[in-house]
């Protein structure tokens, strides 16, 4: 396998592009294959401005009623989304040219839009994507300026340079090791995106062809370090279980079964695999806006790396999750980050995650809570299953 490695060579990975010729396509040697609607809703804000209006002699009986559970949810907002039951949201992403128009995606061919920041959202239909009888997962999707990139699965690949006024479909070599699970807008016309197998390819050319920016695949590095201490690395199946993007591009990735994680590093020619420092399964793993990671465990441990960067040295830091897993940590600053995780667990830090408090108003939303989403310090999402979406207030 070492020596299959060494002569491993990175090719120019090109994809078809509708009206565009002459036709390009995957270039693979076989040692460079990786095998390697308008729905309004009755909101807290809105509540408030209309009982503002209300006189003082008949507000002033309700004054000193306790609240009601749905008023403590203080700092977050359940929008209503005209999708089905059922349907897991998976990603947002808000064009930076317009914060108040946005693309949110999700299971079962979802793709939705909002132009008033995310109060209300329209189904939306790209016609591109419909061609073929498939039902697609969109995973992710990025912005920058007006061009925009969404993946999912089976294997499809959008691009907007209108700020998705119109979508077009690239289509793919059959060669793509992996199903996409990641994309990042990068710069102009550039992007970077990622599948479950560990492959990494860039574009600099809106998308005309991509280059591969590992030369190993993960199951390679893994044969070749499996003897070397790497805990679990001979279960690896194959696929990442999760995997997540610094703001500087360094990437963190848990293996399929969590008993190891991997990073990269821009200009590394393959990944590095690293011991969990955790008895328990790892859950997912991400950065924290220091620049530190952090981990989090199966059954609802969470724990944060010491320091900034890359390491294997972690300590748990207490959290009230009732048992429930915690699935995603969003950080809206330095100090303020929100977790969230199965049965409705909401969790807030204000001191950069030594400690955290449970918003309880949460407890009451049946449905497990998978992604925080911040835009900026003004602008978060939670994206849940059986189309949950909270919208930040604070």
């Amino acid at each position: 396998m070492a020596s299959s490695t060494s002569a491993f060579t990175a090719k120019v990975l090109l994809f078809k592009r509708p009206n565009f010729h002459p036709q390009p396509h995957f270039s693979h040697s076989p040692r460079a294959s990786l095998h390697g609607l308008q729905h309004h809703h009755f909101n807290r804000r809105h509540f408030l401005s209309q009982t503002a209006a209300i006189s003082l002699p008949l507000l002033a009986p309700l004054i000193h009623q306790p609240a009601n559970a749905e008023e403590t949810l203080s700092e977050w907002d359940k929008i209503s989304l005209p999708i089905d039951p059922g349907v897991v949201l998976l990603d947002i992403a808000f064009v930076p040219d317009d914060m108040n128009h946005g693309f949110l995606l999700g299971t079962r061919q979802t793709i939705l839009e909002t132009k008033d920041g995310g109060e209300t959202w329209v189904s939306r239909s790209i016609p591109s994507a419909e061609d073929e009888d498939f039902n697609y997962r969109f995973n992710s999707i990025s912005f920058n300026g007006k061009e925009g990139w969404i993946v999912g699965k089976p294997a499809i690949l959008l691009y907007t340079s209108d700020a998705g006024e119109t979508w077009q479909r690239i289509p793919l070599s059959a060669q793509l090791p992996g199903d996409m699970v990641y994309i990042k807008a990068t710069g102009e016309k550039s992007a970077e995106m990622v599948t479950d197998e560990g492959a990494i390819y860039v574009t600099s050319n809106g998308g005309y062809n991509w280059r591969a920016a590992v030369q190993e695949t993960v199951s390679a590095t893994l044969n070749r370090t499996v003897s070397s201490g790497i805990s679990g690395a001979s279960y690896y199946t194959g696929t990442f279980n999760t995997v997540n993007r610094s703001p500087d591009g360094n990437y963190v990735a848990v293996s399929s079964r969590g008993n190891f994680y991997l990073t990269w590093e821009p200009g590394q020619p393959f990944w590095q695999p690293h011991n969990r420092a955790v008895a328990r399964r790892i859950q997912n793993m991400g950065w924290r806006a220091d620049g530190g990671l952090w981990l989090l465990v199966r059954g609802g441990g969470l724990f944060l790396s010491k320091g900034t960067g890359i390491t294997e040295d972690f300590e748990e830091v207490p959290v009230q999750s009732r048992g429930f897993g915690i699935l995603d940590v969003g950080y809206r600053s330095k100090d303020e980050a929100w977790a969230a995780g199965g049965s409705g667990i909401l969790l807030r830090t204000t001191n950069g995650g030594k400690t955290w408090t449970r918003d309880k108003a949460a407890d009451n939303i049946a449905a497990n809570l998978y992604s925080v989403k911040f835009i900026d310090d003004r602008k978060g999402f939670v994206l849940g299953n059986d189309g949950v979406l909270l919208r930040y207030l604070g």
